[in-house]
C-alpha cells in the first residue's frame, strides 16, 4: 500500500501537471529515469566530428539503458545555436548537448553579445574525450609540408576552411599564420561537414581538421596530412610531424567533446546521466570507435569535467585576448 508521503507526492504532481507546472520530481531521486525521448543536440551538421561523436555516444547510451536517445543537429553561429537551445531548455534531464572546445571554452570570450551565458547557463555532465587537429590538403596538392604551404602562400594567398568563427581550427590556423608570416585567408563554414566538403572539392586550400573527420579521408588517400597539433606524434599517423617538431614551440592545440545540460538540472539527474554516459564511453565498441577517430576517451564525474573546463577556459581566454580576435 502506498505511504501517505507517496500519495501526497503523487497528488501534488497531478495538480502541478494540470496547472502546466513541471514538478521537481528528480531533485532528490538518485534513481531517476527519463519518461520520454532524450534529445542529444549536436551543434554541428551531419558529417562532422561533433556529429560522429554524438551518434556514437547516443547509440550506445540507448542500447545500455533502453532509453530512447536521439541526436538532433542544430548547426550555425560558430556552434552556438545548438548550445543556446540546450541552455534555454527545461532542466529535466531530457535535453543534453554535445559541447566542444569552441562553444564551451572559446566563444564565451570571442562573442560579446551572446543571448545566453555558456558558463552560467549550462552545467557539465561528462567529458567525452580529447583529440588533436591535423593540417590537411587535398591528396593531389603539390604542397607536401608546412614549409611548402607557407612558401606557396608567398606566391598567392591561400584560403583555409574552419567549422566556424572562433573554433579551434580557426584560432589554430591564425596562430600558424602569425608564427610563420604566411598569407592566409579565413573561410568559415557552418560546421565541419560543409568545411570538409569544400576542402575535398577544391574550394579552399587547406584545413586544420579534427582527426575525427579527417582520419578516414587520409587513410582513403583523399587527403594528405602535413602536421598535427599534439605535443607528440599520433599513433594513427606516425609519419606526420607535430607543429612543435617543425619549430613552433608551444603550438599545441586540442579539441575536446563533452556533454552539458541546462544549469537548472538537479544534481542527482546529472549524476545518473554521468554514470550512464561513462558506461557507454568505456564500452569496448565506443572506445574503439572514438580511438579510431583520433579521440582519447576521458571519463570522470561532473566535477572532473568542471575542473577540465575551468582550465580550458583560462587557456583560451588568454589566447583570444592575445590574438585580438572578435566576432561581434
Amino acid at each position: 500500500m502506498p505511504t501517505i508521503h507517496r500519495v501526497l507526492k503523487l497528488a501534488l504532481s497531478a495538480v502541478l501537471f494540470a496547472a502546466g507546472v513541471q514538478p521537481a520530481f528528480a531533485a532528490d531521486d538518485a534513481n531517476w529515469r527519463p519518461d520520454r525521448v532524450v534529445r542529444l543536440i549536436s551543434p554541428s551538421p551531419p558529417g562532422g566530428g561533433t556529429d560522429a561523436v554524438s551518434r556514437a555516444v547516443a547509440t550506445k547510451l540507448g542500447e545500455l539503458t533502453k532509453w530512447q536517445v536521439i541526436v538532433e543537429n542544430k548547426p550555425g553561429s560558430g556552434n552556438n545555436i545548438g548550445l543556446e537551445i540546450g541552455a534555454k531548455s527545461p532542466g529535466d534531464g531530457h535535453v543534453m548537448v554535445m559541447g566542444e572546445s569552441s562553444n564551451l571554452a572559446i566563444n564565451p570570450y570571442l562573442y560579446k553579445r551572446l543571448s545566453f551565458d555558456p558558463v552560467k547557463d549550462l552545467a557539465p555532465v561528462a567529458l567525452v574525450g580529447t583529440g588533436a587537429l591535423v593540417l590537411v590538403v587535398r591528396a593531389e596538392s603539390k604542397v607536401d609540408s608546412l614549409a611548402s604551404l607557407v612558401a606557396e602562400s608567398k606566391n598567392r594567398q591561400l584560403t583555409y576552411a574552419s567549422s566556424g568563427n572562433g573554433t579551434v581550427g580557426h584560432l589554430t590556423s591564425e596562430s600558424v599564420r602569425t608564427l610563420t608570416g604566411a598569407n592566409f585567408l579565413h573561410v568559415p563554414y557552418k560546421g565541419a561537414g560543409p568545411a570538409m566538403q569544400d576542402m575535398l572539392g577544391g574550394q579552399v586550400d587547406f584545413y586544420f581538421s579534427s582527426l575525427t573527420a579527417a582520419l578516414p579521408l587520409i587513410q582513403a588517400q583523399k587527403l594528405k596530412a602535413l602536421a598535427v597539433t599534439s605535443g607528440e606524434r599520433i599513433k594513427a599517423l606516425p609519419g606526420v610531424p607535430t607543429l612543435v617538431e617543425l619549430g613552433h614551440r608551444g603550438a599545441e592545440f586540442y579539441v575536446f567533446y563533452g556533454v552539458v545540460v541546462p544549469a537548472s538540472t538537479p544534481k542527482p539527474v546529472i549524476a545518473v546521466l554521468n554514470r550512464e554516459i561513462n558506461r557507454a564511453l568505456t564500452s569496448a565498441d565506443v572506445s574503439a570507435n572514438l580511438y579510431e577517430r583520433g579521440i582519447d576517451v576521458k571519463t570522470g564525474d561532473a566535477g572532473f569535467f568542471q575542473s577540465f573546463l575551468d582550465g580550458e577556459r583560462r587557456k583560451w581566454a588568454a589566447t583570444v585576448k592575445a590574438s585580438g580576435a572578435t566576432v561581434d
